[in-house]
C-alpha cells in the first residue's frame, strides 16, 4: 500500500516514470514540478479566477507540511486560510516557493515511508494528501492551458 500511495504522489509530483500514467497527461511535465519549471513570477502571479498559481503552490506547500505532521501523528490545529496568504512573488520569491514546495514534497514522502502504516489514521492522512496534492495539480493545469490558449 506504502509503495503504491508513494508512486502516484511521485508521479503527481515529478511526472510518470512510464509510457502509462495514473493521470491524464504523460512525461515529465505532466507532474507539478514540470508544470512549474515552464512558468516565470509573472505567470505564476496572475490571477485566474480567484486565485494565482503562486497562491496554489503555497497552500499545496502548506498542506503537504501540515499533512507530513498528521501521519506522524502530530494533531496540532492548522490555520489553513493562511495557507492562501501568497499570491503573487517576484523572480526570487517564486525560486524560493518552488523549492519550499520540494522540501514539502521530500517530508511528505518520508512521512508517508516510515508512518504510514502506523495507523489508519495516519494512512487515510497520506490518501487525503495524495488526493489534495491531486486536485491542485489539476487545477494549475488548467490555468496554465487557458493561459496557452491566449487566456
Amino acid at each position: 500500500m506504502v509503495e503504491q500511495v508513494l508512486g502516484v504522489l511521485s508521479e503527481a509530483f515529478e511526472g510518470p516514470q512510464e509510457t502509462w500514467s495514473y493521470f491524464t497527461d504523460s512525461g515529465r511535465d505532466g507532474g507539478l514540478f514540470g508544470t512549474l519549471e515552464r512558468l516565470d513570477a509573472e505567470v505564476a502571479s496572475r490571477v485566474l479566477g480567484r486565485t494565482t498559481i503562486a497562491a496554489h503552490v503555497n497552500h499545496v506547500t502548506f498542506g503537504l507540511h501540515a499533512s507530513a505532521r498528521w501521519i506522524e501523528g502530530d494533531r496540532t490545529t492548522h490555520k489553513w486560510d493562511e495557507s492562501w496568504s501568497v499570491s503573487s512573488v517576484d523572480g526570487e520569491e517564486w525560486v524560493r516557493a518552488k523549492d519550499r514546495l520540494r522540501t514539502a514534497y521530500r517530508d511528505i514522502r518520508r512521512a508517508v515511508e516510515i508512518f504510514a502504516m502506523e495507523s489508519e489514521e495516519a494512512m487515510a492522512g497520506a490518501v487525503g494528501a495524495l488526493a489534495h496534492v491531486a486536485y491542485h495539480l489539476g487545477a494549475i493545469r488548467q490555468k496554465v492551458s487557458f493561459i496557452a490558449a491566449g487566456g
